[in-house]
């Protein structure tokens, strides 16, 4: 088990501080951390909190997923690694081909979607000339 725990259910106006000073009753806190929105600075609700062993972590997760700080219910546990930044894009898209172009493969590939053949003219236009 990793010592760092996530936080959440904080109520808005836990402080780091705060935060360390309920964590510190259960053993040695290394770091405590609130997250706060970017644009607004105001508290998300959630934080991170490292503490000094497994130990003390799993004591931490024991003795306060659960319970309530200033009507919030809060849940603690194990914190999950982070995942790579994926940008918005990238999520739609996936990987670019450059200049949003589709390489043939992509075209044919793609469900519902035939690939426009320039030597065959659609049937309707077949003879017609401007």
């Amino acid at each position: 088990m990793d010592n760092k725990l996530y936080v959440g259910g904080l109520p808005y106006s836990v402080t780091e501080q705060r935060l360390r000073e309920i964590f510190s009753a259960c053993g040695t806190v290394k770091f405590a951390r609130v997250i706060s929105d970017k644009w607004t600075g105001r508290s998300r609700g959630f934080g991170f909190v490292e503490m000094g062993s497994a130990a003390e972590a799993q004591s931490a997760i024991q003795a306060l997923h659960g319970s309530v700080l200033e009507g919030r219910t809060l849940v603690v546990d194990e914190a999950r690694p982070r995942r790579p930044f994926v940008g918005e894009a990238q999520k739609r898209f996936g990987e670019r081909q450059g200049m949003g172009v589709k390489s043939e493969k992509q075209v044919a590939d793609s469900p519902g979607k035939r690939p426009i053949l320039k030597e065959d003219p659609p049937s309707c236009l077949a003879g017609k000339t401007r």
